[in-house]
């Protein structure tokens, strides 16, 4: 007999661990399980790619008026009868601007949200809060379910949350999943009493899908170098950096045009970056791309300038496509990276960043070494379902 499963999700914009969600759901063996997929917003780009085997649960409508602004909220709320809700949009609308963090405000949110959306009412074999915070949340208050499973995407020490809200759902997870042995170190350092609950699962890619997408014709044209980042256009992305670096290079002579793939809400900030240095024919802000590995195909270089991450998929799908790489050195980067064997591990500074870059410039057959070694490596990670399999059983 099937098990039933469901997974939940803020949405399916175009944030690595809403990518490795579908690529999850393109892999499970369907013979075996009934999936339900609640998302808080049906939305995003990878909307459209939810496999047909997945059952689709509606869109709790409340949820809308925490991200409306609180006058029309409350507005609509009184004038549809919807009293409780109102009061928890006021209550967490005073959260959302007295409280500066973002994560924070999340966590600290929850608790009036969590009024305004629907138990469901499904008995589900496992339940999969497949980020942290809301879905993680969710997962615990609204779902039945016999197994409970949170994954943690990236470094939780960096993500400005606050532990002691967390300690009380984490508690009842059956399971806490991080992707990488680097974030695992850190939730045992953090949440020592859960260290038998927190395990790694890597994110699941395939080699053989990322190449043929890649395979799409796309003409950047022009005879510069092309450098290649994808990522959503965030702080701990560290673009500014990435323009800062681009400003050296130019300035030193080199002849690059760089693309940035993603979307976010320092979009601006960074428009009038590359409007303040003079860059706007050098850096394209390419905005969001359903395919972005004719782009990554077409790349000299990638370059992941983060903060931090937790396992990056971008960087797996540029080890994939055997691009040479240069990423910061944020916590995790040596999980993905061995610096001068298939890529370079630089400081994370403008200066470290396109000193980096301009190295590999300057040395073409460290480049094409680079991609030699990478053309070796085992880069699949189809097999990491069967942890997911395990923990369901």
């Amino acid at each position: 007999m099937k098990k039933k499963v469901l997974f939940i999700m803020n949405s399916l914009t175009c944030g690595g661990a809403e990518k490795a969600l579908i690529s999850l759901l393109e892999t499970l063996d369907y013979s075996k399980y009934d999936v339900d997929l609640f998302l808080l917003k049906h939305e995003g780009i990878f909307f459209n790619k939810i496999p047909s085997e997945v059952n689709l649960l509606r869109e709790p409508q409340n949820y809308k008026y925490f991200e409306m602004p609180m006058g029309a909220a409350v507005l609509d709320c009184l004038r549809k009868g919807r009293l409780g809700v109102a009061v928890a949009r006021v209550i967490a609308g005073f959260i959302y601007k007295s409280e500066k963090n973002s994560a924070r405000s999340e966590q600290r949110a929850w608790k009036y949200l969590y009024k305004a959306l629907p138990d469901i009412n499904t008995k589900y074999d496992a339940a999969v809060g497949y980020l942290e915070k809301n879905p993680i949340y969710f997962c615990i208050d609204k779902v039945r379910a016999t197994k409970k499973l949170g994954f943690i995407h990236s470094d939780y020490n960096k993500m400005g949350m606050d532990a002691k809200l967390d300690n009380g759902y984490f508690r009842k997870l059956d399971h806490i999943v991080t992707v990488s042995e680097e974030c695992q170190h850190i939730l045992k350092k953090i949440f020592p009493k859960y260290i038998q609950r927190i395990e790694v699962m890597h994110n699941i890619v395939s080699p053989a899908a990322i190449r043929k997408l890649s395979l799409e014709e796309i003409h950047l044209g022009g005879q510069e170098l092309k450098i290649v980042s994808v990522g959503r256009l965030n702080y701990h992305k560290g673009f500014e950096l990435a323009i800062e670096s681009c400003k050296e290079l130019v300035n030193t002579g080199y002849q690059v045009k760089w693309y940035i793939i993603g979307e976010g809400e320092e979009r601006k900030n960074l428009e009038r970056i590359i409007d303040h240095n003079k860059l706007n024919d050098t850096i394209k802000l390419v905005g969001i791309k359903e395919n972005p590995y004719p782009y990554i195909k077409a790349a000299d270089i990638y370059v992941q300038p983060s903060r931090f991450e937790g396992k990056s998929i971008a960087i797996d799908e540029a080890k994939i496509l055997y691009k040479p790489i240069v990423v910061t050195d944020f916590d995790t980067a040596k999980d993905q990276i061995t610096d001068q064997v298939n890529g370079l591990i630089v400081g994370m500074n403008p200066k470290s960043l396109s000193a980096g870059i301009a190295s590999l410039i300057d040395n073409p057959s460290l480049r094409k070494q680079f991609s030699q070694n990478l053309s070796t490596e085992n880069l699949g990670t189809e097999d990491e379902i069967h942890k997911l399999y395990a923990m369901f059983n």
